[in-house]
């Protein structure tokens, strides 16, 4: 950080951290927020069901395929730089999507906000792994993971507010417009950013990133699909096509760390792997990317409610504030991860991973027994914040094992995989809740969906322990700057 007054630069860091925790927020918001405004967009500009599906979709494939090379980016090209520009193509891709005046233009809007949020989000964690240290960076991941309780928070209900606010008559409009004034104050705070220079000597792997992007593409995209469409057979197609791409990117990946080894006195301006080797491998760093995995299988939870709930009369703003407890035990426990890491530096993801699981199995005990109750809300929140508690543990688990100068690439590998989680237990789980629901009815899918991810929690938890066992790298990182 800055030398001088303490004071100062501590507000310094800290005005930095909180502009960073901006550019956090509106990636997750606007995939929650869209959700429950979707019937007034197909309302305007007519679609129907494949415009609703296209909205999603477009957005969340997107950013999922395109995290990585974000990151990457960031580390090649300066991270301030590309937070910055990821920022404000964010700003310009959300006002398109709020003037859309057809559909093709917003599913086109839709896929720039992909884009965009995968330049920016990677850089936020990255900065914050790479500028601080002990209890700052303890805090700043705390505040980094409230940060997504915050979106789901607001997703969940401000979605159906501003609808039916109809402020200035813009409608649906405003659920894109209100990320302009969002985007404004980070773009401010982010000229005070003085972030490491990059490695000059680095060149992007432009063959590898579009190996990646269509591999991740052929994963994502049937996933996204599959569910709503019945799983077709293209799909499966797709799905193998995309896994043999990745396997082609990876023996890419593996030659050009062989050729220009990673190392200071390797050749100069010469084509580095765009995922090394090296930072993936490193010890604890798969166990902890599977950890996350399993970890994001909450994300289907959140569609099998809102049909549950709507299934029993509720509506679609009801149902956002009935799983509202979750998202406010996610704000919280972030929260007090610093306060409880202390006492439990090895076990606060594992303790987190196992307050979920015991609450989707309160959950599923309440739901067979009573129905629809309002006791729900009690495990719901120590579901959230369970959560809240492992979702940052997790995360500075996972990137501290990855060498300090791939802290854009480790944060890109992070959130892709949470976004390729979601994608694979809304397709997966939500398969099982369609076919239980067929077979028994809403109570009984409810009930086998909060078991299953109760079960790959536990699974989590017991991977999380052992990534927490593995010491963290020793590669020291350079401190963040807002001067």
């Amino acid at each position: 950080m800055t030398n001088g007054n303490e004071s100062g630069s501590a507000g310094r860091t800290w005005l930095g951290v909180a502009t960073l925790l901006v550019g956090t927020l509106l990636p997750p918001l606007d995939f929650f927020i869209v959700n429950l405004a979707i019937p007034s967009i197909r309302d305007e500009l007519g679609g129907g069901d494949l415009l609703g599906r296209q909205v999603v979709a477009a957005y969340a494939a997107t950013y999922a395929v395109t995290l990585v090379l974000g990151g990457r980016v960031g580390d090649l090209y300066g991270r301030q730089r590309v937070f910055l520009v990821g920022l404000i193509g964010f700003a310009l891709a959300s006002l398109l999507c709020g003037i859309a005046p057809a559909p093709a233009v917003l599913v086109a809007g839709r896929i720039l906000q992909g884009v965009t949020a995968a330049l920016m989000a990677p850089q936020s964690l990255a900065l914050i792994r790479a500028g601080l240290t002990g209890r700052q960076q303890s805090i700043a991941l705390g505040f980094h993971g409230a940060v997504f309780g915050l979106a789901a928070v607001l997703g969940q209900s401000l979605g159906g507010l501003l609808v039916a606010a109809d402020v200035f008559g813009l409608g649906w409009r405003t659920i894109f417009l209100i990320n302009l004034p969002f985007a404004a104050i980070a773009v401010a705070g982010s000229l005070l950013l003085r972030a490491p220079r990059p490695d000059p000597t680095e060149l992007l792997d432009l063959t590898g990133a579009v190996l990646l992007f269509g591999g991740l593409a052929g994963i994502v995209v049937p996933l996204v699909e599959a569910e709503s469409l019945g799983w077709p057979w293209w799909c499966w197609v797709v799905l193998v096509a995309g896994a043999i791409t990745l396997a082609g990117f990876w023996r890419r990946q593996h030659r050009l760390a062989h050729d220009a080894p990673d190392a200071p006195d390797g050749p100069a301006l010469r084509v580095r792997p765009l995922v090394p080797p090296a930072a993936v491998t490193a010890a604890g760093v798969r166990g902890g990317l599977v950890a996350l995995l399993l970890f994001y299988s909450i994300a289907a939870f959140f569609l099998a409610f809102s049909t549950y709930q709507q299934a029993a009369g509720r509506s679609p703003f009801q149902a956002g504030l009935d799983i509202l407890p979750l998202g406010v035990g996610f704000l919280v426990g972030p929260l007090t991860v610093h306060r409880l890491s202390g006492l439990l530096p090895r076990g606060l993801a594992p303790l987190g991973l196992g307050l979920e699981a015991a609450g989707f199995v309160a959950f599923a005990a309440l739901a067979a027994t009573l129905g629809q109750t309002a006791w729900t809300a009690v495990p719901l929140a120590v579901i959230g914040f369970g959560q809240g508690l492992a979702f940052p543990s997790l995360i500075r688990l996972t990137v501290a094992r990855v060498p300090g100068r791939y802290a854009g690439l480790a944060s890109g590998l992070v959130s892709a995989t949470l976004q390729i989680s979601a994608a694979l237990s809304v397709a997966v789980i939500g398969t099982v809740y369609s076919a239980v629901a067929e077979a028994g009815g809403q109570t009984a899918a409810i009930t086998t969906t909060a078991l299953v991810i109760a079960a790959l929690l536990l699974s989590a938890a017991v991977l999380a322990r052992s990534v927490a066992a593995v010491p963290a790298t020793d590669t020291p990182a350079p401190r963040l700057s807002t001067h």
